[in-house]
């Protein structure tokens, strides 16, 4: 019996300490959208976009005004890019009005996969699999930053 309580204490602490790692994110004045700094012209370089969809990417950056290279390393973590264009814009608009909930990156990625309400009951990434999702995207991005 104590070894079952001692191992349901490990899990809630360790669960607490994620939540707050990502709710921490949440704490900055500025969304981490604005904290990404500008590629330099040497630095520029092609998002790894299907050719049929870049217009799509374009656009849905431009009308939400997100970085293509965020909207780039989501739809390779959700469909290896094999999105459909016309799903691209819902997509960038949706991650938009999470960004404007939640103030943080990491918390509107995590809305993003596992809901909204999810997030705000958990007060951040509601499971492994959600702060897995979240470190996916963000990585990609870095990789991806200054892509045009």
């Amino acid at each position: 019996m104590w070894l079952r309580l001692f191992g349901l204490l490990l899990v809630a602490a360790t669960g607490a300490w994620l939540a707050a790692a990502v709710a921490a994110a949440g704490t900055e004045e500025k969304a981490a959208v604005n904290r990404v700094p500008k590629a330099t012209p040497a630095a520029a370089r092609l998002c790894p976009l299907p050719e049929r969809s870049r217009r799509s990417f374009e656009r849905a950056a431009r009308d939400t005004e997100l970085p293509l290279a965020l909207l780039t390393a989501v739809a390779q973590v959700e469909s290896s890019l094999r999105r459909p264009p016309s799903n691209v814009l819902a997509a960038a608009r949706y991650l938009r009005m999470m960004l404007d909930r939640f103030h943080s990156t990491d918390l509107a990625l995590a809305a993003y996969n596992a809901g909204p309400t999810a997030v705000a009951r958990a007060g951040g990434a509601p499971s492994a699999e959600v702060l897995t999702y979240v470190a996916k995207v963000a990585a990609l991005w870095r990789r991806l930053q200054g892509c045009r």
